[in-house]
This record gives C-alpha cells, structure tokens and sequence, in this order.
C-alpha cells in the first residue's frame, strides 16, 4: 500500500529524540494492544498516539501500523479525514458508559465523586458523538 501524500513521515533531526518517540510509539501501541481486553482503556486514541510517535522516529513502524490489519484502517481514516468509523464510535461510546456504571456503582463510595465521574462520562462521550463518521 502506499501511503498518502500527508501521511508521510517526518523524521526527527536528532537521534536521541527518534529514540524517545520510538519508546513512546512502542508504549501506546502496548497499551492499546490492553485495550482490546481491558474495556476501561480506549484502543484508538493510543493507536493514533502511536502513529504521530512513530512518524517523528520510525518509517518502518509507522507504515507497519498504517498497514495494520486490524490498527491500521481506523488510524489511516482518522489522519485521512479526521473521522473514526461509526461502529469504534459506537462500540467506544457503549464499553464506556458500561464500566462507568459499574465504577460508580460498585466501586466509587462518595457522592461527589460519583457525580464527577458520571459528568466526565457524560462529557467524554458527547466529545465521541461529535467525531465525524464517514461510513
């Protein structure tokens, strides 16, 4: 596949921070990998994390995630046209709401911070519901 126009990489001129972004890239893919099982980490938000990394360090990872099976459509949708396919969208907006609720429910003891934990749920998923879907 070859690579859009803007999409391109554009490589840090000093090595020691190409490292940096490389670490960082490996980390927010590790973390977005644990978000596939654990519903209280969004996987897309790492994944274009991870991508902006590694096009400041790496050619190689970058297009390895851009081509990614199953990473690589909605990071190459998002940089394309800054929209997430409405299904993630939904699916994101859903396992939110869910553990939310849960927390709140079973873990979070005081009122007030029941209240604001329910706010940023509320807060966080209008922000989703905003993203431009294209499909």
């Amino acid at each position: 596949m070859t690579l859009p126009r803007h999409t391109t990489t554009r490589k840090h001129h000093r090595p020691e921070v190409r490292l940096v972004f490389l670490l960082l890239g490996l980390g927010f893919v590790a973390i977005g990998v644990a978000g596939i099982f654990l519903p209280v980490l969004p996987t897309t938000p790492f994944m274009l994390l991870a991508a902006a990394c590694f096009a400041r360090s790496s050619e190689r990872f970058y297009r390895w995630l851009l081509n990614h099976r199953i990473f690589g459509a909605t990071v190459r949708e998002w940089q394309q046209h800054r929209s997430i396919p409405r299904r993630t969208k939904w699916f994101a907006i859903t396992t939110m709401a869910a553990t939310l609720a849960v927390s709140v429910v079973f873990f979070v003891p005081h009122a007030e911070l029941q209240v604001g934990l329910a706010l940023f749920g509320v807060v966080l998923a209008i922000y989703l519901y905003h993203i431009p879907s294209r499909d």
